[in-house]
C-alpha cells in the first residue's frame, strides 16, 4: 500500500480514536479520486454518498472520507443514504462517478480480529488496548486495493445539489434568522420551522 493511503496521526486526534474504518475511509476516498482524476476538494464540487445507515459503528469510515477528499458534511458535500452497507458512492460533475464498497471476504477476515471482541462487549474504541487497535489497523494498511475493494464505475449516476443562497428571513416570533427556503407562514407571518409548528 501506497503512503499516500495511510491517513496522517491529525486525522486519527480528529476522528476521537483509533480504529480501522477511519483508514478504511480514508483510503475509499483516495482510491476513488484517483479513478476520477480529482484532488482533494477545497470548495463545492466533489460529493461523496456513504451507504452507511444508523447504528452500526463502521460509519467511521465517513471521517476518513471526508478527511481523504475534503467532501465534507460542513461543505454539503456528504449525505448518507441510510441503505445500511458498507459502501460510497463519489460524485464529480464533470468526471463522473465510481462507487467503492467493501468485499465480503475482507469483512469477513477483519471480523476475527480481537478489536472486535471488545466491540461486541460495549467497549468504547477508546478504552481498547492500544496494542489491540494498533494490530488490526496495521493488518488495514497491509492489504491490497483488490483484497479490500469493489470498485464500480457509475456512468447513469447524477446528483443535482441545491443552489446556494444567502437570501434568509427574520422569524416574526423567536426573531432569529432563517434561510429563505426553510422559511413557513403562520397567521400570515414568515416564521421559521420550530416556530412553525411544520414538520422539515
Amino acid at each position: 500500500m501506497t503512503e499516500k493511503s495511510i491517513p496522517a496521526d491529525w486525522a486519527f486526534e480528529f476522528h476521537g480514536h483509533r480504529c480501522p474504518f477511519m483508514p478504511i475511509g480514508y483510503r475509499m476516498g483516495v482510491l476513488a479520486m484517483e479513478r476520477l482524476g480529482v484532488k482533494h476538494e477545497s470548495d463545492h464540487g466533489f460529493f461523496v454518498f456513504p451507504e452507511i445507515g444508523e447504528g452500526h459503528p463502521q460509519a467511521c469510515m465517513m471521517d476518513g472520507m471526508q478527511i481523504a477528499t475534503g467532501a465534507t458534511y460542513g461543505k454539503l458535500l456528504m449525505a448518507k443514504t441510510f441503505y445500511g452497507k458498507l459502501a460510497a458512492t463519489f460524485y464529480h460533475p464533470n468526471n463522473g462517478a465510481v462507487r467503492v464498497s467493501l468485499r465480503p471476504e475482507f469483512i469477513d477476515a477483519m471480523g476475527k480480529f480481537e478489536f472486535f471482541a471488545y466491540r461486541k462487549k460495549g467497549v468504547e474504541p477508546s478504552q481498547i488496548p492500544a496494542k489491540v487497535a494498533d494490530e488490526i489497523i496495521k493488518w488495514v494498511y497491509e492489504q491490497t486495493d483488490e483484497s479490500m475493494f469493489k470498485i464500480e464505475p457509475k456512468p447513469d449516476f447524477k446528483f443535482s445539489p441545491v443552489k446556494g443562497s444567502f437570501n434568509k428571513t427574520k422569524c416574526t416570533v423567536c426573531g432569529e434568522y432563517a434561510f429563505d427556503r426553510y422559511v413557513r407562514t403562520k397567521d400570515g407571518q414568515p416564521v421559521c420551522i420550530p416556530c412553525s409548528g411544520y414538520e422539515k
